[in-house]
């Protein structure tokens, strides 16, 4: 089996690193816009199997270029990209697992064309969406009927710092995003749409991380997916105390604004300018990370209430010297690339995580986490 891995920063140097170990996989191919990039990322899997290929990525067509003579791709892509490396996937008959869950409704419009070429396209394989997804779609399924899901998860800092208690683990374009796009949800057994960096929440997780705040955040593909499913279903992304306020007032400010204006002559935008300023204070004191996942799915089975609760602390793994949210983000990923490969999951079309890992698949797909480095607890 072929693989193509789009994208080599940190996550994906990793998957390419970790797919590299996989026996079902022949050849692993890190492709980049960047040589520098790809020879880091060679130097680091340091595996026979993987070779590089820098190449322009922005056009549909620079895509199927790269990806007509593989099996597999995975998408480590910004959010601009993941659209139209869908798009030729599927024009390559080549089976996709994407990191990224935004859009994901243009995305299923893309199901009876992937369905036709025979291709399977996993959006949002990462930590959340991704992990967060499979398990409150088990949570679901464990009962004959759900009232609540609720998933949480964030990336912060094992070591924080003023003034924002956080420091950025993947592109801070991502994270501004995160906080300024309305968040899909369900509410009383409807898809509405939520403000961002509502509903403010505290909370608490196990050391070393202790108190946090969370907000709404985007469901991604789940509010479509579990839609009749589920009466109430939101995401939250967790934050050190004070984090969220302040962002709240950038946001209500205009300083996290896509739309464009003219300083002295120069056309830019306030997020632009905004990511510029705050870069350097979204730091730690090292960087070392710690990921958080909690999803609790509430209902009843056989007449009496039930409340599951799945919960993940992972901390920076220094044995493959990456982030906690690198790993996170990169292991499902590979795992599903690696299940295509072994003929686990057939289904195709635009098929999210959570509808492929769930009831028979659930327990191994967990085991393999764990065999991995990253454990996950059930309490009931």
């Amino acid at each position: 089996m072929r693989v193509v891995v789009l994208g080599t920063g940190m996550i994906g140097t990793t998957i390419v690193s970790e797919l590299a170990k996989f026996k079902e996989i022949k050849s692993v191919m890190a492709v980049d816009v960047r040589q520098e990039s790809i020879d880091k990322c060679l130097e680091i899997a340091d595996n026979p199997k993987v070779f590089g290929k820098t190449v322009t990525l922005s056009t549909e067509d620079d895509f199927i270029k790269v990806l007509e003579d593989a099996d597999v791709a995975v998408g480590c892509l910004p959010h601009s990209l993941s659209l139209t490396a869908v798009k030729a996937a599927i024009v390559s008959q080549c089976h996709l697992v994407d990191l990224v869950g935004s859009m994901f409704k243009e995305k299923l419009e893309l199901h009876t064309q992937a369905q036709e070429a025979g291709v399977t396209i996993i959006p949002g394989c990462g930590v959340a969406p991704g992990i967060t997804n499979f398990l409150a779609a088990q949570g679901i399924e464990m009962l004959d009927e759900a009232e609540e899901a609720v998933l949480i998860c964030g990336g912060i800092p094992r070591w924080p710092v003023p003034p924002l208690w956080y420091q950025v683990v993947f592109r801070l374009e991502s994270v501004l995003g995160l906080y300024t796009k309305p968040a899909f949800a369900i509410k009383n057994g409807e898809i509405v749409e939520l403000p961002a960096l509502s509903e403010l929440e505290s909370m608490s997780f196990p050391y070393p991380v202790g108190d946090c705040e969370a907000v709404i955040t985007d469901a991604h593909s789940t509010a479509f997916t579990f839609k009749g499913k589920v009466r109430n279903l939101t995401e939250k992304t967790v934050r050190y105390p004070g984090h969220w306020e302040k962002m709240k007032v950038l946001g209500e400010l205009g300083f996290l604004d896509n739309k464009s204006i003219e300083i002295e002559g120069v056309i830019t935008t306030p997020v632009k300018i905004s990511e510029k300023i705050l870069a350097p204070k979204m730091v730690g004191e090292s960087v070392e990370d710690v990921t958080v996942v909690r999803v609790e799915v509430k209902g009843t089975k056989e007449g009496k209430s039930r409340n599951y609760t799945w919960e993940m602390v992972d901390v920076y793994d220094h044995e493959r010297n990456i982030s906690s949210m690198a790993k996170t983000t990169a292991l499902p990923a590979a795992i599903a690339a690696k299940w295509i490969a072994e003929k686990k999951i057939l289904e195709t079309g635009v098929v999210p995580i959570e509808s492929i890992i769930v009831n028979e698949r659930f327990d191994p797909f967990v085991e393999e986490l764990k065999e991995l480095g990253i454990h996950i607890e059930f309490k009931e």
